[in-house]
């Protein structure tokens, strides 16, 4: 099977697509409020909590608000944070 080191341009086109996507900056616009989440609990604690724990604690405590937060900010023309 022969490899092609040129790379595909469809991959190109996808990442581009991607990067585009409302999707997908939703997933990192979530995944940068987990990471804080992450940091300020582990603060707390003294120690490392892990992503997991702190995706599922922050999903419990703040997923909602935060979500009916981007979404008042989107329709009123805002960047959300």
């Amino acid at each position: 099977m022969k490899e092609n080191l040129e790379g595909d341009p469809s991959d190109d086109a996808s990442a581009n697509f991607l990067k585009n996507s409302v999707l997908y900056k939703e997933f990192l616009a979530e995944r940068e409020e987990i990471l804080k989440h992450k940091w300020i609990e582990s603060e707390k604690a003294g120690s490392d909590i892990g992503f997991e724990k702190a995706l599922l604690d922050w999903i419990v405590k703040h997923r909602s608000n935060w979500r009916e937060r981007r979404m008042r900010e989107n329709r009123a023309g805002k960047t959300p944070a």
